[in-house]
């Protein structure tokens, strides 16, 4: 059995050695297969034409161009005042659709009011609301 024992050994250590080969990957080898799985960081600083826009839609037609401005990487504050809820809603669903597809970020800043911005504008800090707003 002693020789049974050895021939085992010697054997588990090279399958354990082919494992080890094959786990071990060069820098080349673990980079990201697109650019969809490469690290995303935010963009701080801001070009000279950096714009902000707002908007107090008073339908839901209108929505279709903040998501313009949205794809051309503008900030966007929206007041949903004007609107019907159920009209409100949609507007919310809707951009934050947009927001979504475009890695960005929603974020309400009063009642009725939310921040959009694309992924190339950062947002630092945060505002507290009342939760007797809801």
């Amino acid at each position: 059995m002693g020789i049974k024992n050895m021939f085992g050994k010697l054997f588990q250590n090279e399958e354990a050695d082919e494992i080890e080969e094959e786990l071990e990957i060069t820098r080349e080898e673990a980079k990201a297969i697109s650019s969809y799985e490469e690290p995303r960081t935010k963009i701080n600083k801001m070009s000279s034409d950096t714009k902000m826009v707002l908007f107090e839609p008073r339908s839901f037609d209108e929505v279709e161009e903040i998501a313009k401005h949205l794809k051309q990487r503008r900030a966007c504050v929206v007041n949903l005042h004007r609107l019907q809820r159920d009209y409100a809603q949609r507007t919310i669903d809707f951009l934050t659709g947009t927001v979504f597809a475009l890695d960005g970020t929603i974020q309400k800043i009063a009642h009725n009011t939310i921040l959009l911005t694309p992924s190339s504008i950062g947002v630092d800090g945060a505002i507290s609301l009342d939760n007797n707003e809801y």
